[in-house]
């Protein structure tokens, strides 16, 4: 179980009175001490909701996110990676951009061994965007490099 200290940082989880942002809001992201750094495990987490606006029209853009990292000491919590996405909803800006800022918004906050951020957008002028994004640190720079290309080969195996 989980002590009081190992969870000082997680005031959302469970919090019945959480202040949903209506424009991009970084500052919502708590992490937790990974309790198995030793251990090299992916976590993955899958947002079929993701909406954004587009930053000349204005109109919504939905999308479905995934985001998968291999951590280090610190981890994301789930409930303050939820508000971060939502966060989105109101915030004009390109799918390519919204992915990018996901994966370096993550990065910065938990210093993570690999990560990557797929975005998966429905149509607009019958047009699908599937942007991806990955970052690793020096150990892992085989697995992003393999990842891209296989993620280059999905995108184009589709047509």
């Amino acid at each position: 179980m989980r002590t009081e200290k190992e969870l000082q940082g997680v005031t959302l989880l469970g919090n019945q009175h959480v202040h949903y942002s209506d424009d991009y809001n970084p500052d919502v992201l708590e992490t937790f001490p990974n309790k198995h750094p030793e251990n090299e495990y992916l976590v993955t987490f899958d947002c079929p909701e993701f909406t954004t606006l587009c930053p000349k029209t204005g109109q919504p853009d939905f999308g479905h996110i995934y985001i998968s990292y291999i951590p280090r000491e610190r981890m994301v919590e789930s409930k303050s990676l939820k508000l971060y996405l939502f966060s989105f909803r109101n915030h004009g800006d390109f799918h390519e951009d919204c992915v990018n800022i996901i994966m370096k918004d993550l990065v910065k906050l938990m210093d993570p061994k690999y990560l990557e951020v797929t975005g998966y957008f429905m149509p607009r002028g019958g047009i699908s965007i599937y942007p991806f994004a990955n970052y690793a640190d020096p150990e892992h720079e085989e697995l992003k490099n393999q990842r891209l290309r296989e993620s280059m080969t999905t995108v184009l195996n589709r047509k």
